[in-house]
């Protein structure tokens, strides 16, 4: 890590207190010269430092640009060994964690992104990912899992997301299954989970989530702006929202990853969910079938009820409470 990760490191575990420059300098072990120079770096990189004679330096409150470095000061000790790769703008965050877990990358290596160019949803769909106004995130896990358990990775993501954004912006958060959440009847965050299968033990290789959240209003294209929405209107400017949120998020993974086969969360996972007891539809294809939401088994399957009164768990697929294919 450069001097300039390193003060900015200490600036963000001290974040609104001022920390002299005497001090910096000595538990850095370089020149107070040296440590000036790294925060007007910083400064230049657009980061809020106060400097005030006989006190010292402060990163204001408001400062919300994410980086390893502000998201670490909120990771439970728990979730401290997940190594963070922050990145201006990516084709998919999902695409690179793939390539780097084919690779070899550990579990708990996280791609976070500001940006996303080719955001990728389920059905192949495009995911809307601007600058400004999202976070973009994927997770490499290596679980031990069959691939019939594979669908409990992305239920468990969603209650560990939901839960999130009710910590960060207590506001309460619903899901749709499988893995969309919502907030007051709009979709704010979307999650894609993608694994690779060995073939030796039948079980799952590695898995990699991703997750986009729109944080802030954005002005989305006229065929999402009727079902998307943001978790705020605005960001609040008196805390780091963005990287809070993200190590929440990891806080709630690394408690419940463990504990995948477990199951317990399915409860929550039911409560949250907004479909239960709703007519829907059931789209395949070019076919639109209207059914009646449940219940969701424990293996994480919405369970459905057809007009001639058959049942059918759904372990894949699209659902939707309109009769269009593309909600």
């Amino acid at each position: 890590m450069d001097l300039k990760h390193q003060v900015l490191k200490i600036l963000e575990e001290n974040r609104g207190c001022y920390i002299n420059g005497a001090r910096l300098a000595d538990e850095l072990y370089v020149t107070r010269s040296a440590v000036w120079k790294a925060i007007k770096a910083l400064q230049k990189d657009n980061y809020r430092i106060e400097a005030i004679p006989n006190r010292g330096y402060r990163l204001l409150p408001d400062n919300d640009i994410v980086s390893a470095e502000s998201i670490s000061p909120y990771l439970k000790p728990s979730a401290t060994h997940y190594q963070l790769e922050v990145r201006h703008s990516v084709g998919s965050t999902n695409t690179i964690a793939k390539e780097m877990a084919a690779k070899g990358a550990r579990e708990g290596t996280v791609i976070i992104a500001l940006e996303q160019t080719h955001g990728r949803g389920r059905m192949g769909r495009s995911f809307y990912s601007p600058k400004g106004s999202g976070i973009y995130l994927s997770v490499i896990l290596r679980p031990k899992l069959s691939i019939e358990d594979s669908l409990l990775i992305t239920t468990c993501a969603a209650v560990a997301v939901a839960r999130a954004i009710e910590t960060v912006a207590a506001v309460e958060a619903q899901i749709k299954w499988v893995n969309d959440i919502y907030l007051a009847g709009k979709k704010v965050c979307g999650i894609l989970t993608e694994a690779s299968l060995d073939f030796e033990s039948g079980g799952l290789e590695y898995a990699v989530v991703g997750i986009g959240i729109n944080i802030a209003a954005a002005g989305f294209p006229d065929e999402i702006k009727d079902i998307a929405g943001s978790i705020f209107s605005e960001k609040p400017k008196d805390k780091p929202v963005s990287s809070m949120l993200v190590a929440e998020i990891l806080n709630n993974i690394s408690e419940m990853a463990s504990a995948i086969t477990d199951k317990k969360y399915l409860d929550e996972y039911r409560k949250r969910s907004f479909l239960i007891g709703k007519d829907i539809y059931v789209i395949r294809g070019s076919q639109i079938i209207k059914a009646r939401a449940v219940d969701i088994d424990d293996q994480a399957r919405l369970v459905v009820e057809y007009e001639d009164h058959t049942k059918e768990a759904l372990n894949s697929g699209e659902v939707s409470v309109r009769p269009q294919a593309n909600v």
